[in-house]
């Protein structure tokens, strides 16, 4: 009896199991046949019909979630064309993508009244991180630091357009960048030998966090 009990429900099983490799693979697909009255599951000429709306479904869907991907700088790809042109941005097809990014939205940022937390907002834009601002009234002046990444960033001279576009002519700016001191090195009581199998050269070093 328990060996008919066991050999049914195996059976059963095995025929969810070749249900479900039956069952559309596209998501929109499964979802289509989930509606349908559970008769149909059987039937293939159903489940060739959800499968075929279903893929259509999931290219539409796809197209739409990247067209709305456009109306948001951080995640425009092709769009960044038209952003580039509404903010009057030179085109450079051979700039990676966040780089361009990098550039629309600190000339979105630039707008308004040139104070300290327009230029960490800029800066910050393309630094990704934190950025301090300090003033100098009598050398009619400031600096940008680039606090949260070492070394020089990779769009530096975007930066400094952008910098150069919002600030007074009259106000001269200087760039300070950090780097690894020895004191942060010491710190992390690294041995020789530890520091060896690190396999990073001086400028490696210099940015290494």
């Amino acid at each position: 009896m328990d060996n008919a009990v066991n050999e049914a429900s195996g059976s059963l099983a095995a025929q969810a199991a070749a249900r479900d490799q039956e069952l559309p693979l596209s998501s929109k697909g499964r979802e289509l046949f989930s509606y349908l009255p559970h008769y149909y599951e059987t039937s293939r000429i159903m489940r060739a019909d959800a499968e075929t709306k279903g893929r259509e479904m999931d290219l539409l869907y796809a197209a739409l979630n990247e067209t709305l991907d456009q109306f948001f700088v951080r995640t425009a790809t092709w769009g960044l064309d038209i952003w580039e042109r509404e903010l009057d941005i030179a085109f450079d097809p051979d700039k990676p993508l966040d780089q361009r990014r990098s550039v629309v939205e600190s000339k979105l940022r630039g707008g308004g009244v040139f104070s300290g937390s327009m230029v960490r907002n800029v800066a910050a834009a393309y630094d990704q991180g934190e950025v301090s601002v300090r003033f100098k009234p009598e050398q009619w002046s400031f600096t940008i630091t680039f606090v949260g990444t070492r070394g020089l960033p990779p769009n530096l001279d975007d930066l400094k357009a952008a910098i150069e576009a919002i600030k007074p002519a009259h106000l001269a700016v200087e760039y300070a960048f950090t780097y690894l001191r020895w004191d942060e090195l010491d710190a992390k009581n690294i041995t020789w030998d530890r520091f060896d199998t690190l396999q990073k050269n001086w400028d490696e070093l210099e940015v290494w966090k």
